[in-house]
C-alpha cells in the first residue's frame, strides 16, 4: 500500500513520516525528489534558468531557492510556470522510486508530498493522510523555524489549498497541534490499522 501524507505549511507533515518510517515504513519524499530534480546538469534547472534568469543559479551552479521563491512567491502566473517545468520531472521520479519498492515488496510505502492534491497526483497513493494543526500553531511554527513576521508567515498559510479542502479530500487525518507524543500515538494507531488491512 502507498500511503500519502499531506497537509499544509508547518504542520508537521515531515514529523509524521519519520514516525512511520521508525515503525519500518518505506519513505518517498516529493521535496526531497524536487531537489534531485534540479540537480546540476539536470534539464528541469537549465529550462528553470531560461524561464527566470541566470540570478536564480548559485555560484557553483546550483539552484538558489531563496532567489527563486523571491520571484514567485507573490505571482501565481510564475509559480504555474515553475510547476509547469518542474512536476513532470518529479513525477517521473516517484512514480520510478515507488515502482521500485513495490517490485521490492514494501508492505507499506510512505509518500510525502506537500503538494500532493494540487499537483493531480493523489492516483499515484492508495490513501491520503491529511497532517493538520490549527492556523495559529501553523503561524507559530513559521515564524520560529523560518525567522518570518507574522504578517509575512499568515501570507504564506493563506497562500495554500485552505487545509479544510484537504480534510475534505483525506481518507485519514491526524492533528499534530499537540504533543509530540500524542501524535507518535497517532502514528503508530494508524500504521497498526494499515497493517492490517
Amino acid at each position: 500500500m502507498v500511503l500519502g501524507i499531506t497537509g499544509g505549511i508547518a504542520t508537521g507533515k515531515s514529523t509524521v513520516t519519520t514516525f512511520f518510517a521508525e515503525l519500518g515504513a518505506a519513505v518517498v519524499s516529493a521535496d526531497t525528489l524536487a531537489r534531485e530534480a534540479v540537480l546540476p546538469g539536470s534539464s528541469a534547472l537549465a529550462a528553470l534558468a531560461a524561464c527566470f534568469g541566470e540570478t536564480i543559479l548559485a555560484e557553483d551552479g546550483s539552484l538558489d531557492r531563496d532567489a527563486l521563491a523571491t520571484i514567485v512567491f507573490d505571482d501565481a502566473d510564475r509559480r504555474a510556470e515553475l510547476n509547469r517545468i518542474t512536476h513532470p520531472e518529479i513525477a517521473r521520479l516517484a512514480d520510478e522510486r515507488l515502482q521500485h519498492l513495490r517490485e521490492a515488496g514494501a508492505a507499506l510505502i510512505v509518500y510525502e508530498a506537500p503538494l500532493l492534491f494540487e499537483a493531480n497526483a493523489r492516483g499515484r497513493v492508495d490513501k491520503v493522510l491529511v497532517v493538520t494543526a490549527s492556523v495559529e500553531v501553523q503561524i507559530a511554527r513559521l515564524m520560529a523555524r523560518s525567522g518570518l513576521r507574522r504578517s509575512d508567515a499568515i501570507a504564506r498559510v493563506e497562500a495554500q489549498m485552505p487545509l479544510a479542502e484537504k480534510i475534505r479530500r483525506a481518507d485519514f487525518v491526524i492533528d499534530n497541534s499537540g504533543s509530540v507524543e500524542q501524535t507518535r500515538n497517532a502514528v503508530s494507531v494508524l500504521y497498526r490499522q494499515l497493517s492490517v488491512e
